[in-house]
Order: structure tokens, then sequence, then C-alpha cells
């Protein structure tokens, strides 16, 4: 007989997404501190706000960080702080 999979619930989480982040947020914390800026001042703006502006494009960071929406960022630095 066969197995009717719509009823089943799956779950799939890639553990790269996880890394990915992080290592974005590690290059444009690099980069804005590289440039002057206060890291955590910008990156709160910009998670904030949505406004691409808070990060420079020193680096390719603005690009990097657009890369990911702005819950998976949230979500990378909650599960960091949390497991600490």
């Amino acid at each position: 007989m066969a197995r009717d999979y719509s009823e089943d619930t799956v779950m799939f989480k890639v553990q790269a997404e996880e890394n990915q982040a992080q290592d974005i947020l590690m290059t444009v914390y690099a980069a804005l501190k590289e440039k002057g800026y206060n890291p955590i001042n910008q990156l709160v703006g910009y998670l904030l706000s949505g406004d691409p502006a808070y990060i420079t494009s020193h680096g390719n960071a603005r690009s990097l960080i657009r890369r990911l929406e702005r819950d998976e960022l949230l979500e990378e630095l909650l599960r960091h702080y949390l497991d600490k």
C-alpha cells in the first residue's frame, strides 16, 4: 500500500544558512569598524529600519547584508546570544 506523504510534516533546516548569516554579520561588522563607524549602532539601525544606508558599501558589506532577510539576521544574533 502506498503511503500518503501529504499528511506528514517535514522539517528541513540547512545548517549552511546559519553559518552564512554569521559570516555576513562578521564581515559587515569588520567593514563598518574599518570605516570608523560604531558597528553595533549601525547594525541596530539597519535591523530596526531595514534601511541599507546604515551599512557601508565598503568591502561589499551593504550588498552582503541584503542577501539575508532581517529576521534571519535577528535569529542568528539571538541564537548566538542565548547559546552562551
